[in-house]
């Protein structure tokens, strides 16, 4: 029972990101035939976007331990050296997701301010910083809300393959890659 609860598992993740990287793809593909002119607004705002998510997560992170402290839930002497008395799974989801956003999305910020520094970025960026951008919200959500591991897996790997994109395709427009 065991090994089919696992294969359905990686089966569903699988479905997910197989879906995402087609999304992906498509995204790709139209908006680089579209041929629009970018502003730098246009980046900044997924970039703004994610900072409101990671100040929504640290606020809801410190409403979350305060409140565990006033039921008595968590002792404040846990919150001191984080090894005694640990307080129940939700009270950290929070602290968690939190530190999640500041792990993976710094690449997100260095890539576009590289981009906008060099003004290297197109309409297809803009459009993978969004996707970028979404994946994190999807992924603070599930760890915070439900914490299903195949759907928050699903979700960090669907922001990780983006990144690799928005990297990739930055590193192919601005940087002089001679082969010889």
């Amino acid at each position: 029972m065991r090994t089919h609860t696992i294969g359905a598992t990686y089966l569903q993740v699988g479905v997910i990101l197989t879906a995402f990287v087609a999304v992906l793809v498509a995204v790709v593909r139209t908006t680089a035939a579209s041929g629009l002119v970018v502003h730098a607004a246009a980046l900044l705002q997924p970039v703004v976007a994610l900072v409101v998510l990671t100040a929504i997560v640290g606020l809801m992170m410190v409403v979350y331990r305060n409140v565990a402290v006033i039921r008595g839930t968590a002792s404040a002497r846990y919150f001191r050296t984080f090894t005694a008395d640990q307080p129940a799974e939700w009270v950290e989801r929070p602290a968690r997701t939190y530190m999640n956003l500041l792990e993976l999305p710094v690449l997100f910020y260095v890539a576009c301010l590289l981009m906008l520094t060099t003004g290297g970025f197109d309409a297809v960026q803009v459009s993978l910083a969004w996707i970028f951008v979404m994946t994190r919200y999807v992924h603070a959500f599930i760890y915070i809300g439900f914490n299903h591991v195949p759907l928050r897996f699903a979700a960090f790997l669907a922001g990780v393959f983006t990144l690799a994109v928005i990297w990739t395709r930055f590193a192919e427009q601005n940087l002089n890659w001679h082969l010889s």
